[in-house]
């Protein structure tokens, strides 16, 4: 039996460490200094196939059997990582083909991480051996709890390679899915602009164009790659299944990813597990304002990590309990800045993370690096071996008041990776991106008091009160089958520029949005793309970005356009418990998620600025993260910190 965090009877709390990188005489304190702070488990070895095999073949194994043994000694508990991430340099050596190809033609050379493409066979048998070595050597060790594969795929821009190897599993991949030639010029659309094919050598990955590459490649091939991931992937698992039975197995992905299916990817896991460092997502969040970017950058929009805390609690269709496998703890140094958190911050994290389902917390690092690219980065301990403030704040946690439990969300809203890769690829306004739309509905909800769940659309959602879609701009047969379903009992929520594409990328030639008509009740008219210079108005509220106007049928009109080309014209429309929002209007958007949240008898909770409220196994989690005290129901909330309550 497949052993999973959601067993212990409170919130798992570890720590990411690096015995490499300390003389040896260290471990064995670092262990009791490790199970004195409270914490269970420890990741090991992502980084470390150089210490590993340090010649082909030649396995060193005994000081990872010596730190293993050590921590098991102490009764604490491995996280062991298959260290594929970080190919040693006499393998790049000897196949330099293993590398990847970035999308302007050139290799990425040895030197940091990440460095292979996942296409390569020759890596591909390279991963499944050293993966075979560790897991027999490993596998049944009573200390080792459970595994996590490589290290954040894709990091670094890393899923799609334009290299020979992906080329060549590219065009092995499309005649396997078209089998034809015409097949594949009919659905890329190949007639326009001459871009037909006669022979599948003639089909090149979909870089170094002169102008755009067609969508409808680009499409295809951001599916090849996420396939790849998976494939890459399955590969590790398999042999950890059989090596290393009753052992969990989980990958760590990162926030706001885009460039492979997550839900694939993590389907032969036990649990997801992702990287959480709020600040460092903040400063990188290219959507949010400059101006809450300011207000959070001592703790991180709370919005932000929420919205991946509750995509990765539900990757997995049974949503079993997700991991946090790197929790910043202190300043990150990979960001354009890099603030140091506010006191408080590292115990509001990790009070967040269990409030929206997480089973486990994995602080990073143990010791901050002394060496390479990471010296910038903090610890647990300071270079110096000194507790530092992160250090400080787990002392005074209680992970035993974080017992397990289900996240009762009654609104699922809907994201999808193809939609999203469609979206991005023809923005039609630079300034208004796929995660800037699902954001807006997302951070609404959020401000209600409202619990989400972040599916898919072929998720089951006969369990939702409210499904909210806000940019499935792409729409298959299937997925329009199961909002229609859905329809039969809950409340529907659609974003603009829903059904503009079908499952090939091209527009549906019926018109918009495809075969939803009939669900929502009327068709696309016209849509407007404005530079942030320009505002309409409809209602009271303020456009901008994104008008789109309808076309009713059998809808309703909520409102019209006052202003501009689309005056007069329907921008909501409504047929029955099926909503549709045409216009990009955080006001608007509010007040209507508002009224259907309260129509389907979800409680709502207007929250004040900064405040958010999480429920699960009972308790109600209000976290502020203003950098001043607050008062709500009744209680004094302090200065970034949270309380929790009965959930009543």
């Amino acid at each position: 039996m497949t052993q999973n965090s959601a067993h212990a009877s409170h919130l798992i709390l570890g720590v990411c460490d690096y015995p490499e990188h300390v003389p040896p005489d260290r471990w064995e304190h670092y262990a009791k200094q490790q199970k004195a702070l409270g914490l269970t488990h420890v990741r090991l070895a992502e980084f470390a196939w150089s210490r590993l095999e340090p010649e082909p073949g030649a396995f060193q194994w005994q000081w990872l059997d010596q730190v293993i043994d050590i921590l098991h000694q102490e009764d604490m508990q491995v996280v062991l990582c298959t260290p594929t991430a970080a190919p040693p340099a006499w393998l790049v050596h000897a196949h330099p083909e293993i590398l990847a190809v970035d999308a302007q033609g050139r290799t990425r050379t040895f030197g940091s991480r990440r460095h292979y493409d996942f296409a390569s066979s020759v890596y591909r048998e390279h991963s499944r051996r050293i993966t075979t070595a560790m897991a027999r050597r490993y596998g049944r060790h009573p200390a080792v709890a459970g595994w996590q594969t490589d290290n954040e795929f894709g990091c670094h821009d890393t899923t799609r390679s334009y290299g020979p190897a992906s080329a060549a599993a590219f065009r092995a991949w499309l005649q396997q899915k078209y089998s034809s030639l015409e097949n594949l010029n009919a659905a890329w659309g190949n007639v326009f602009w001459s871009q037909e094919y006669t022979a599948w050598e003639q089909i090149q990955l979909p870089n170094l164009t002169v102008t755009d590459p067609n969508p409808s490649q680009v499409l295809d091939h951001a599916r090849f790659a996420s396939d790849m991931v998976k494939e890459f992937q399955e590969e590790q698992v398999r042999i950890l299944r059989e090596c290393s039975p009753g052992r969990f197995v989980t990958h760590n992905f990162m926030g706001f990813f885009a460039d492979f299916d997550s839900h694939a990817v993590a389907a032969c896991l036990d649990f997801a597990s992702w990287d959480a460092y709020p600040t460092g997502l903040l400063e990188t969040c290219s959507f949010l304002a400059e101006d809450l970017k300011h207000k959070y950058a001592r703790t991180g929009h709370p919005d932000l990590i929420s919205f991946n805390h509750d995509l990765y609690r539900c990757l997995k269709n049974n949503k079993q309990g997700f991991w946090v496998m790197e929790q910043q703890c202190g300043q990150v140094n990979w960001a354009p800045h890099n603030p140091l958190p506010a006191d408080g911050a590292v115990q509001l994290w990790t009070a967040q993370a269990w409030a929206h389902g997480a089973d486990g917390v994995s602080y990073f690092r143990w010791r901050a690096a002394t060496m390479a690219q990471e010296v910038l980065h903090s610890g647990l301990l300071r270079h110096d071996e000194t507790p530092d403030r992160g250090h400080l704040e787990i002392q005074q946690l209680q992970p035993r008041d974080f017992v397990p439990g289900e996240v009762p969300a009654q609104v699922a809203l809907l994201h999808d990776a193809e939609s999203l890769w469609l979206f991005d690829q023809q923005r039609h306004n630079q300034h208004l991106t796929y995660w800037q739309q699902v954001m807006l509905y997302y951070s609404t909800l959020r401000s209600l008091g409202v619990d989400v769940d972040v599916v898919q659309p072929g998720a089951d959602l006969s369990a939702y009160q409210v499904v909210v879609a806000p940019a499935l701009t792409l729409m298959s047969e299937a997925h329009a089958a199961n909002l229609k379903k859905a329809s039969e009992h809950a409340q529907l929520v659609f974003g603009p520029r829903t059904a503009f594409f079908t499952e090939t990328g091209q527009a549906f030639d019926k018109g918009q949005p495809g075969s939803l008509s009939e669900l929502l009740g009327g068709r696309l008219k016209n849509f407007d793309s404005m530079r942030p210079t320009l505002k309409e108005m409809l209602g009271g509220y303020e456009v901008t970005l994104w008008a789109e106007s309808y076309r009713l049928q059998d809808a309703q009109a909520l409102h019209v356009y006052e202003s501009g080309p689309l005056a007069g014209e329907c921008a909501v429309m409504q047929k029955g418990n099926v909503l549709t929002i045409g216009a990009h209007s955080p006001g608007l958007v509010h007040d209507l998620l508002r009224e259907v949240a309260l129509q389907a008898g979800v409680s709502v909770l207007d929250v004040p600025e900064g405040i958010r409220v999480s429920r699960r196994a009972g308790k109600m989690l209000v976290q502020n993260f203003n950098a001043y005290g607050v008062d709500f129901l009744g209680t004094r909330v302090p200065a970034v910190n949270f309380e929790v309550f009965e959930d009543t």
